[in-house]
């Protein structure tokens, strides 16, 4: 067995799971949990993520990013997001202008979520100790019963059958070359290149009110900056705003 590749055919979740396995073992970096089906698969804040059994591409990956300084932990972020959004246009160029980061590391295809992705930081002191990252990525799954407003998948977009595995090693080959072999600086401008609405006004909501704006930048901390039909520009962190249809 590959010494840095752990399958488990269900779990609670892969980032629970992975968590667990680092405060009995200093896990190496790279190391990848992968999973058949979690009970209690988490997105961003509260939110559930749906999978049916063996249908989709779940698993954890361990960074040591203790090069990478705390406040500029976004980029960890943008790198995964990169990762995955390669492989996925490596697998169907004639679909390439439709996949995108929905700020902040969304996966969508056109207006629809393909996958998500929930990073989990350990500090210790200045240092990111390890950076547990959760993905989940609709694959050959062709029906949501959950009140997620937009999901689809590889499958349903294609009508293609995907081998699972293969995808895994992709995407965890491709999210390592970005995070040892590409400078910061050229993942934040490959993020913004491939950014979800990142041309034209669109809707948006702040508790009751909604806008129309434009993104202009994503700022270094992961600030999403936004200018409205007025010309005024605001920074926003994520939950704060809201993306309409």
């Amino acid at each position: 067995m590959n010494e840095l590749y752990h399958h488990i055919s269900e779990t609670v979740s892969t980032n629970v799971l992975m968590k667990e396995m680092l405060r009995k073992s200093p896990l190496p970096e790279g190391f990848v949990v992968h999973t058949d089906f979690q009970h209690q698969g988490k997105g961003q804040g509260n939110n559930q993520w749906e999978s049916a059994k063996g249908k989709n591409l779940l698993f954890s990956l361990l960074l040591r990013p203790h090069h990478i300084a705390i406040e500029d932990q976004f980029i960890i972020s943008q790198i995964v997001s990169l990762g995955i959004i390669d492989v996925l246009r490596n697998l169907h160029p004639d679909h390439e202008t439709a996949f995108c980061v929905k700020w902040p590391n969304d996966i969508y295809w056109k207006n629809k979520k393909l996958g998500g992705i929930l990073i989990e930081n350990t500090l210790q002191g200045r240092i990111i100790n390890a950076s547990v990252i959760g993905i989940g990525l609709n694959i050959n799954q062709t029906t949501f019963t959950s009140d997620a407003p937009n999901p689809v998948s590889l499958k349903q977009i294609t009508g293609k059958e995907y081998p699972i595995d293969l995808i895994l090693e992709a995407i965890t080959g491709n999210i390592l070359h970005y995070y040892v072999e590409v400078s910061p600086e050229l993942v934040r401008k490959q993020y913004m290149e491939n950014l979800y609405r990142k041309t034209g006004y669109h809707s948006y909501r702040i508790d009751e009110k909604s806008f129309s704006a434009k993104i202009i930048d994503i700022e270094k901390d992961g600030r999403l900056m936004l200018e409205d039909v007025n010309g005024d520009m605001t920074g926003y962190y994520f939950k704060e705003i809201e993306f309409l249809p």
